[in-house]
């Protein structure tokens, strides 16, 4: 799934010189200067180097291959038989995984991570009895970090149903420390895990174990709710109020409980009691926005007005602006912004009034405040490049394709290849079918900054989606996953090239561990095509219709509807404003 915020994320990922300088201190830590510990072999630079430069290119095959390798030719190295053993799970590749470890283990028998890589491997290979086992183990171990290392290795399964068994095994044998946070985890991946009868045997053991924690009726409110009893579920939530008084964190756990019910008056509710100020006011105006309750956002407008006199708090001005916009008063929003006279927050204040100015008809004056930041040198670097965004995101909502193409060009003139202007530009082009010169954009990117996970997940998501170019597809995708193997938009990426590429089962895992890390729209488009065409028909329906309550407009939907000739999503009764006034 493309990244589609308007600015490109860094990825924080080593740098090719960087990783150079890993490999030399790596080399050094092996070498005999180093007197710390007794040295072990050296280590063997051409095959590292050839497994790093296999994972900067996205062939996971190959780098798994040469890291094995390596583990083997450097006796007693820890570090290289570790990271042997991750590449290869990521590859998929369990055999040499599974070589890998033996090595770890041969070297560091008792380490957390070691026991930890074990589980989620046999959980991998659906063994069960020898992943209990390891966990088991590893929970009984005296270290306070050991049941974070267990739930990692839960969490790292391919089947659900494996995971669960295994998970339930857990509870019954009593190895889960009696800590309120470990449980909690846990019982949070078991409502990932779409489990309600593990979730709520969790739960019943929480109760038992946590007498009257407000946390736990949270919880026990998410495993009803997940079962389908949000009346139940809501009664719950009531029982913990009381806590909510003088507890900002109950506080903040009830209200985000009653955004998941969609319940967002309740939740604006909660945020209202204790101490007030900008941030908790911000937070109640997001929330009273999305319930669409105007009047109650209205009052709040009125109080937080009337309070501006004396010294006015540039931050309150700002989100007083945000409320005037979304009640359709954009004057009032521009008369807010420009009393943003200076600061940190000046250059924001500036975008949104060119924003308030469009909403108020006044294209031209809109266009002329974004040409006027573009514009001037007092401003930083940062604040003009994003006036150009800014200027091509109006542009498009403006229904100008040129306009929009136009506007980024000039910020790359003035900013030649930078990043987030060639990225804004190639979702432009795709958006025009223009797969070839989104493709170009998004290769500049990738030249300067070749580990640039968004750019990456964004090439390779849209090979696999817009081409026959899959195996491609897969390497730049294998990169990104490689940096961030747990974020939700890669994993959807990588299941999306694995169902292109004919590999369903393998897929669905993906796809569905994407859905529980992210409830987007777009995701539960593709588990909903890939079990439509895996006769999963009824269960695929589940899925679409999530979707359609998310986002009915959402592309990937009504192109999956249309390519599988369902009926047309229906629009429902949902808020679709901004979150955040």
């Amino acid at each position: 799934m493309p990244v589609s915020e308007i600015s490109i994320a860094r990825s924080g990922r080593p740098r090719p010189l960087q990783r150079l300088s890993w490999l030399l201190s790596l080399a050094l830590v092996a070498s005999p200067l180093c007197a710390a510990r007794p040295a072990p072999d050296p280590v063997p630079l051409e095959q590292v180097m050839a497994g790093e430069y296999a994972l900067q290119a996205g062939q996971l095959a190959d780098a798994a291959r040469w890291y094995l390798e390596a583990a083997k030719a450097a006796e007693g190295d820890i570090l290289l038989a570790e990271r042997a053993t991750r590449i290869a799970m990521l590859a998929n590749d369990d055999v040499r995984a599974g070589q890998s470890l033996k090595l770890w283990r041969q070297r560091a028998p008792d380490s957390l991570a070691l026991r930890a890589a074990s589980a989620s491997l046999a959980l991998r290979e659906g063994q069960a009895r020898k992943a209990r086992r390891e966990l088991v183990q590893l929970l009984q171990a005296s270290d306070p970090r050991a049941w974070r290392y267990a739930l990692v290795a839960l969490a790292g399964g391919r089947d659900p149903d494996v995971t669960a068994k295994v998970m339930g095994q857990l509870v019954g044998d009593g190895v889960i420390p009696d800590e309120l946070v470990a449980w909690q985890e846990f019982g949070r991946l078991s409502l990932r895990l779409d489990k309600p009868q593990l979730a709520a045997r969790i739960v019943d053991e929480m109760v038992r174990r946590f007498p009257g924690e407000p946390r736990v009726a949270v919880l026990r409110a998410g495993q009803l709710q997940q079962a389908g009893q949000t009346e139940q579920a809501r009664a719950m939530l009531g029982v913990a109020e009381p806590r909510a008084e003088h507890d900002p964190e109950v506080r903040a756990m009830l209200a985000v409980a009653y955004e998941a019910l969609g319940d967002f008056d309740a939740a604006a509710r909660i945020m209202s009691r204790g101490p007030q100020d900008t941030q908790t006011y911000g937070v109640r105006a997001s929330l009273l926005a999305r319930s669409e309750d105007n009047e109650a956002l209205a009052a709040m407008y009125g109080e937080l007005s009337a309070g501006d006199g004396g010294q006015p708090d540039p931050a309150r001005r700002m989100l007083l602006g945000r409320i005037a916009e979304f009640l359709k008063r954009p004057a009032e929003a521009v008369d807010w912004y420009r009393g943003v006279s200076g600061g940190p927050l000046r250059p924001e204040a500036r975008i949104r009034t060119a924003a308030a100015l469009y909403e108020m008809g006044r294209a031209d004056d809109a266009y002329a405040e974004a040409h006027a930041l573009q514009n001037d040198a007092g401003s930083d670097d940062e604040a003009r490049r994003n006036a150009y965004l800014l200027e091509g995101e109006l542009r498009q909502r403006a229904g100008s394709i040129e306009g929009e193409i136009e506007a980024l060009g000039r910020g790359l003139a003035a900013y030649p290849d930078d990043g987030a202007l060639l990225y804004a530009r190639a979702l432009a082009w795709e958006r025009q079918d223009r797969i070839d010169r989104a493709e170009a954009d998004l290769r500049k990117v990738l030249v300067a900054e070749p580990e640039n996970v968004a750019a990456l997940n964004a090439l390779g998501y849209t090979l696999a989606d817009r081409t026959h170019r899959y195996q491609e597809a897969l390497e730049l995708i294998d990169r990104a996953r490689t940096a961030e193997p747990d974020n939700a938009a890669i994993v959807d990426s990588y299941g999306w090239v694995l169902y292109r590429l004919g590999r369903n089962e393998e897929a669905l895992v993906e796809l569905r561990r994407a859905w529980g890390l992210a409830k987007d729209p777009e995701i539960g488009a593709h588990v909903g095509e890939l079990l439509w065409v895996l006769g999963r028909r009824e269960e695929a329906q589940r899925y679409f219709d999530e979707s359609r309550k998310l986002d009915p407009d959402n592309r990937s939907l009504l192109r999956a509807v249309e390519k599988l000739g369902l009926p047309a999503p229906v629009a429902v009764p949902v808020s679709t404003t901004e979150p955040a006034p």
